[in-house]
């Protein structure tokens, strides 16, 4: 393999190992730049603003300073529209980290001694739900929304738990794809070389 050959190569493993680094916490994912939460089978736009510190700037979960900021979620699926939504925030007393799930969280007194908002469940037919959030300190932090689904079988509950950090820079989250893709270019670098004295004919 020549030198163009693996650099061509190894440009395709980096954009492989960087697109798999888009995806976010939780329940929220990235598609196509946009930050997108599943409740259940449903679908929302998930876009946090921080109008003081950042102007009109998005962010997808992570909240990169401790100030006042505002979550907005448009809801995708229109069933959503007509169940009643609650909207929480705790803190990661447990340090569970972006794998959380429900489960993980314990009991609803547990849950309860580790809230720092919520807001009551209520539906909202124009499809847009607006939090604004005050956090006090910087630290890991898990969101939990529920959408309670009315049908004919009963009543059903979904919960979509996405963890988020507030005023933390995870420089390693940042930099390990580069690392990753730098190891790799070395590897494939030396490799070539030496496939390509091996192929060279003995003087």
């Amino acid at each position: 393999m020549g030198h163009k050959t693996a650099l061509r190569v190894n440009a395709f493993l980096v954009a492989l190992i960087v697109t798999s680094g888009v995806y976010a916490h939780g329940g929220v994912s990235v598609e196509n730049d946009t930050c997108i939460m599943s409740i259940g089978p449903y679908r929302a736009h998930f876009t946090g603003y921080q109008p003081a510190v950042r102007a009109s700037q998005e962010f997808c979960e992570d909240i990169p300073v401790v100030a006042k900021s505002i979550i907005v979620l448009d809801f995708i699926s229109q069933p959503l529209r007509v169940m009643a939504v609650d909207f929480r925030v705790i803190r990661d007393v447990n340090n569970i980290g972006n794998n959380a799930t429900f489960a993980d969280l314990g009991a609803q007194s547990d849950i309860d001694q580790a809230t720092v908002f919520y807001r009551e469940p209520k539906q909202f037919p124009r499809g847009s739900v607006d939090v604004d959030l005050e956090f006090d300190q910087a630290g890991s932090y898990i969101g939990i929304l529920t959408a309670v689904e009315e049908s004919t079988t009963g009543t059903i509950e979904h919960i979509s738990v996405f963890p988020f950090s507030v005023g933390v820079t995870n420089w390693w989250g940042r930099l390990k794809w580069i690392v990753y893709s730098l190891v790799l270019g070395a590897g494939l670098f030396a490799w070539s070389s030496r496939s390509t004295t091996a192929q060279k004919p003995a003087a």
